[in-house]
């Protein structure tokens, strides 16, 4: 016996993951009278939670009006990443000119990258990085980057 309900609602807890369990109900009256077991019927417990974060930190150096940055992008979960994507907002006149190891792709101040084909897959704990170049006019104040990754 797993356990017992006084309506006709049961909840079963400490079960394993991706585990199928079969269950049986008997009835009982005031009386102690018992039916006969109903027809069993099976759930399956969901996988395991699996967690792909990221976080990603910008590096950058600059000169006159110029700039180049490193993006170090590390795997905060606790299962590889197929892939990721970081994004930000200039917070001033900053435009990218090249980027390697990562597609870049904008719209006015918003920027996106996502990975190339060697560096998408990231183990727990592990990092991959990227790189861009570009120009500014005014102040090269960093961005703060938004890391996403399944």
């Amino acid at each position: 016996m797993v356990g017992t309900a006084t309506g006709t609602t049961f909840t079963d807890t400490g079960l394993s993951p991706a585990t199928a369990y079969s269950y049986t109900v008997k009835a009982s009256d005031a009386a102690g009278n018992v039916s006969p077991a109903s027809a069993a019927v099976s759930a399956t417990t969901q996988s395991a939670t699996t967690n792909a974060g990221c976080k990603a930190t910008y590096v950058a150096n600059s000169w006159d009006t110029g700039f180049t940055a490193t993006v170090t992008v590390t795997n905060t979960g606790n299962t590889a990443t197929h892939t990721w994507q970081v994004t930000w907002t200039w917070p001033g006149n900053q435009h990218v000119t090249n980027a390697w190891s990562a597609t870049e792709a904008h719209s006015g101040q918003n920027e996106t990258f996502t990975p190339v084909t060697f560096n998408a897959a990231i183990a727990p704990g592990a990092d991959a990085t990227f790189g861009l170049q570009g120009t500014f006019s005014g102040s090269n104040a960093s961005p703060t980057p938004v890391c996403t990754a399944s």
